[in-house]
C-alpha cells in the first residue's frame, strides 16, 4: 500500500530516508549538483575555483548533552559536512526556530556554545535568520545552518571514488553520540560516562597536508551510523566493503549498553567521526598522522574495499565468520541531530 504519511523512518537516515530521497527530492529536484547526494554540493565558479555548499537542520533532543549542545552541534555538523568535501570551510549562516516561553538564559547559553564552536572551528556566522513560534508548537529549539567553504585543487573526496584494493578508516570510537544522546534522555533512566564526540573534523585533515590527496572517499557517518554509511559508499562506488569485527574502535560501556538495549553499536550516529576510503599504499601513513591530532589519536583501519560481491558491506566476525551488514531499516533513535 503507498504510504500516505511522513512517519519518524523517513528521518533516520536509513533505508527511509534514502528511498524518501529518491522518490520526493531527486523525482522534483534532480539536478547534477544534487544528484550525487554527497555531504555537501560541489559548485563551480571557474577554472579551478570551487566552492562546498551545505545546509542541515538540527532538532536534537535534549537540547543540551554530555559533550555538547544543540548550538556546537549545528555548528561542527556543518563544518563537518564541508570538510567530507575536501573544502576548508569559511562561512556559516545560522536560522532560529525558537518555541514561545524558551528561557532567554538557555537561549543565551547555546548562542555562547555557537560562538566558542565557530572560533574553534575558524569559521564566521555572516548571515541568519530568527523565528518564533507558539508554545506547542516547537520543541525549545530547532537550528538550521547552512556552510560554504573552499575547495583546493585537484581534490576530490566524493562516495563513488572507492576502489577494489583501498583501506577503511576511522578515526576512533564509534556510537558515542548516539548512545549519549539516548542515555541524557530522562525518560530511559540511563546512567552512563558516555560524552559525544561532536567536533570540527576539518582540524584533523588539515593535519594531513598533500596525504589528503589519497583519500578516495570521505564521509562523516551521522545518522545511520558507521554501517549505513559504508553501505552509501559501497553503493555509490559499485564495490563491496569487508569490515573486521576486531578492528573496529567502541567504548566498552557503549558495547555494554547497546547490549542490554538491544541496540546494533554499527547503526548509532556519530558527530566527530569520519571514514576515510584510502589507497592502501598510504594507509599506515594517513593513520600514523591522524593519531598524532587529539581527534585522531584512536584512529584504525578497520576493513577493505572490495571487487565483490557489489553494492553490499560484509562484516568479518571475531570468531571469523562473515554476515551482510545492510543500510539502516527502521528506527534506533529519533532527533539524534
Amino acid at each position: 500500500m503507498r504510504e500516505q504519511f511522513i512517519t519518524l523512518e523517513h528521518g533516520s537516515g536509513g533505508a527511509k530516508t534514502m528511498e524518501f530521497i529518491q522518490r520526493w527530492i531527486l523525482s522534483k529536484l534532480g539536478n547534477p549538483y544534487l544528484e550525487p547526494l554527497d555531504d555537501s554540493a560541489e559548485l563551480f565558479l571557474g577554472q579551478d575555483l570551487r566552492i562546498a555548499f551545505t545546509l542541515d537542520c538540527y532538532v536534537v533532543s535534549p537540547i543540551f548533552f554530555p559533550g555538547g549542545d544543540i548550538g556546537s552541534l549545528a555548528v561542527y555538523g556543518t563544518v563537518n559536512d564541508l570538510a567530507m568535501q575536501g573544502a576548508e570551510p569559511l562561512y556559516l549562516s545560522l536560522g532560529l526556530i525558537l518555541e514561545e516561553g524558551l528561557p532567554l538564559a538557555e537561549l543565551e547559553k547555546i548562542l555562547e556554545s555557537v560562538k566558542g564552536a565557530a572560533h574553534h572551528a575558524g569559521v564566521l556566522v555572516v548571515t541568519g535568520d530568527t523565528k518564533v513560534v507558539k508554545k506547542g508548537e516547537a520543541d525549545k529549539v530547532y537550528i538550521t545552518t547552512s556552510g560554504v567553504g573552499l575547495i583546493p585543487p585537484k581534490l576530490n573526496f566524493g562516495i563513488s571514488n572507492a576502489r577494489p584494493g583501498d583501506l577503511v578508516v576511522v578515526n576512533g570510537t564509534i556510537g558515542d553520540h548516539g548512545m549519549a544522546i539516548l542515555a541524557s534522555r530522562e525518560e530511559l533512566g540511563i546512567e552512563s560516562q558516555i560524552k559525544s564526540d561532536t567536533a570540527p573534523l576539518s582540524l584533523l585533515l588539515r593535519e594531513l597536508g598533500d596525504l589528503k590527496f589519497h583519500i578516495r572517499a570521505l564521509k562523516d557517518p551521522t545518522r545511520g551510523g558507521l554501517a549505513t554509511t559504508l553501505n552509501e559508499m559501497a553503493t555509490s562506488s559499485c564495490v563491496g566493503i569487508e569490515i573486521w569485527e576486531r578492528e573496529i574502535p567502541f567504548h566498552q560501556e557503549v558495547l555494554g549498553l547497546s547490549e542490554l538495549l538491544g541496540l546494533d553499536p554499527l547503526y548509532l550516529a556519530n558527530e566527530g567521526k569520519l571514514v576515510a576510503i584510502v589507497e592502501r599504499s598510504k594507509a599506515d601513513e594517513i593513520v600514523e598522522v591522524m593519531r598524532r591530532h587529539p581527534l585522531g589519536k584512536d584512529s584504525k583501519i578497520i576493513g577493505e574495499v572490495l571487487e565483490a560481491p557489489k553494492e553490499k558491506v560484509l562484516l568479518k566476525t571475531k570468531i571469523g565468520g562473515k554476515r551482510i551488514i545492510p543500510i539502516l531499516k527502521g528506527i534506533q533513535l529519533p532527533r539524534i541531530c
